[in-house]
């Protein structure tokens, strides 16, 4: 697991589901009192972990169903504590594709805000985070948002950037497969070959 993911921190070699089951049984014990509290638990598995799992773990407990009342504003700053110094795909599209999401669909207007200036980061994890924050939308996405995040990255040779907005719009293709054709032949110079062909992947015979 360690190889695969090429992580300098060691894996205990849990697997997802039991992961996740481990981490109800000792959720469900502990008290949240407060949206302080629970970010502090949260910061604290995170900034402790050892191994990657207990990282995981601390995006479980981000996401825990008694800690919804919690996921406010003030919760950005940890997610993006958590996206900055993770910086690799498996925290920061955890994180990206469930809790930006949320905080975009209970706060569009502040959280446009912060996701445009993400979209203009110097760091490349924001700037991932930015472009992959509307997966699932579907018909709820903000296209405008999204073409706005995705152009200071147009023409990146980062990979994981390339394979972000690939995968954005093919989730967009979903919902208006004409329109991400119509994109992907505007910016046809401007894109990689990786975030073309990504993009394209459900469009065949749809367009």
């Amino acid at each position: 697991m360690q190889a695969y993911m090429k992580s300098s921190m060691p894996f205990l070699g849990v697997g997802a589901a039991p992961m996740r089951a481990a981490c109800r049984r000792v959720f469900s014990a502990v008290e949240l009192r407060s949206a302080s509290s629970w970010r502090g638990a949260v910061r604290s598995l995170w900034r402790g972990a050892r191994y990657r799992e207990e990282r995981y773990g601390a995006i479980e407990l981000a996401g825990y169903r008694r800690a919804r009342p919690f996921r406010n504003l003030d919760a950005l700053g940890l997610y993006e504590e958590m996206v900055v110094t993770g910086a690799w795909w498996d925290f920061v599209d955890a994180i990206a594709t469930h809790r930006l999401r949320e905080l975009l669909v209970l706060f569009p207007r502040p959280m446009r805000r912060e996701m445009l200036d993400w979209g203009r980061s110097a760091d490349l994890w924001k700037r991932r985070s930015a472009i992959l924050c509307q997966i699932g939308l579907r018909d709820s996405t903000d296209l405008d948002l999204l073409y706005r995040v995705i152009e200071p990255s147009l023409s990146s040779p980062e990979f994981f950037l390339r394979k972000a907005i690939g995968w954005a719009l093919r989730e967009y293709a979903w919902t208006d497969t004409k329109e991400v054709v119509r994109y992907v032949r505007a910016h046809e110079q401007e894109l990689s070959s990786l975030s073309r062909r990504e993009a394209l992947k459900n469009a065949a015979g749809k367009a």
